[in-house]
């Protein structure tokens, strides 16, 4: 468990004495020589292994050298920790996305190749305990999505496929909440995985429904359009606006309930782009409207700082209130 303290303060309040401070003093430069021999050996790593992957650009190339720098990265963090655990984890990360790049190149940004991608990022962000993985692999999945079930345009390179807003936030509905519900089940270094990737699905939920509110969705088109085709079985753009809707709504009211305060926030947000997203579409652009919009940004901004200052004044007062369980009596102090 790391803990930052300002200790120069601490010395000048008198709550540590001029020993306790040197001891401290000379334990985080030591801390700070190792942190900088990881960079600068990580760098020389990632370095030599770039060069390497230059002289031989295949694809081929870059699933062997990440898959061995991760293995490498795996074996410092689980028995070389101590010295050697931010190299690890660079080596993991890097390594991990080397050999992603190289798996969609293989196998043609097809759907086998971002699912073995996904379950790459899965498996390396619980050995490194690594939320940008955790993030990745929820990023990964969404491809896999796409690719199984998305557009396809001649604009965007052949590996991209945009998902399908209407099964896009099916799925990731569910995976928010699965997430979400296993994190209450898990030790909390994995507990913060699974938040990471439920936040991390939360988003995409959310940017989804924003799609679907602008264009609707084709359950039968090639590529996305805006414009109405009555012989594509079409969801209308309505439909993604009201769901948008109640599931801001219903989730914000939990999540306040709950103490969630990120939530509270990204919902915060999203609300607002959605209502400035119909409001524009109904009342299109103006001096007058924008002057609305403008203002009404301003009250929702003062409303989540509102909201925010409020629950951490009652987070200071719990933390300060004393312990009156039986047994314990509170101190003098209180």
């Amino acid at each position: 468990m790391k803990i930052v303290l300002d200790i120069d303060r601490l010395l000048a309040e008198g709550r540590i004495t001029a020993e306790e401070y040197h001891r401290l003093s000379a334990l985080a430069a030591r801390e700070t020589g190792s942190l900088a021999f990881n960079i600068l050996v990580g760098f020389g790593v990632l370095a030599t292994a770039g060069g390497a992957l230059a002289l031989r650009p295949s694809g081929t190339a870059a699933i062997l050298l990440g898959l061995l720098l991760s293995a490498a990265g795996v074996y410092l963090s689980m028995n070389r920790a101590r010295e050697w655990g931010l190299l690890g984890s660079m080596l993991l990360l890097v390594g991990s996305i080397i050999a992603a790049g190289g798996i969609v190149v293989e196998t043609g940004g097809r759907a086998p190749g971002y699912l073995l991608v996904t379950l790459l990022y899965l498996v390396s962000s619980v050995l490194a305990r690594s939320g940008l993985l955790a993030a990745l692999a929820v990023g990964s999945l969404l491809l896999t999505v796409g690719t199984f079930c998305g557009y396809r345009d001649a604009d965007l390179p052949f590996w991209v496929a945009l998902p399908r807003p209407a099964v896009t936030v099916a799925v990731f509905s569910v995976l928010a909440l699965g997430s979400y519900h296993l994190s209450r089940a898990l030790p909390p270094d994995y507990r913060r995985l699974a938040i990471i990737s439920a936040r991390t699905s939360l988003f995409v939920v959310n940017v989804w429904f924003w799609i679907g509110s602008i264009c609707g969705d084709s359950l039968s088109g090639a590529s996305l359009s805006c414009r109405f085709d009555p012989d594509s079985r079409w969801i209308p753009d309505w439909v993604f606006a009201i769901g948008w809707a109640v599931g801001l709504l219903v989730t914000g009211v939990w999540a306040a309930r709950a103490n969630r305060r990120w939530v509270v926030n990204v919902l915060a947000v999203f609300g607002a782009i959605h209502f400035f997203t119909q409001y524009f579409a109904r009342l299109h652009l103006s001096p007058a409207s924008v002057l609305a919009g403008g203002i009404l940004a301003l009250g929702i901004a003062l409303a989540i700082f509102r909201y925010n200052r409020a629950a951490m004044v009652a987070d200071d007062a719990g933390l300060r209130q004393p312990d009156r369980r039986p047994g314990n009596r509170p101190s003098a102090d209180a």
